[in-house]
């Protein structure tokens, strides 16, 4: 086996990290907004909101 073949998909290439970054920020921000949900609906909506934190980071970024 190739030393290669044993490095899990996180980092093993140049720019592989990203998908970890994403998967542990989507973490965070469900973890987030769950925690700070006063309902079962916002809960719902702080989940959908988990998905496209990227997004709207970006757009708070832009407009300041």
């Amino acid at each position: 086996m190739k030393k290669s073949d044993k490095m899990s998909s996180c980092g093993s290439k140049i720019g592989g990290g990203t998908p970890c970054l994403y998967g542990l920020g989507l973490v965070g921000a469900v973890i987030y907004y769950i925690s700070t949900a006063t309902g079962f609906w916002n809960g719902v909506l702080g989940v959908l909101k988990a998905l496209v934190w990227p997004a709207m980071l970006v757009y708070k970024l832009l407009g300041m």
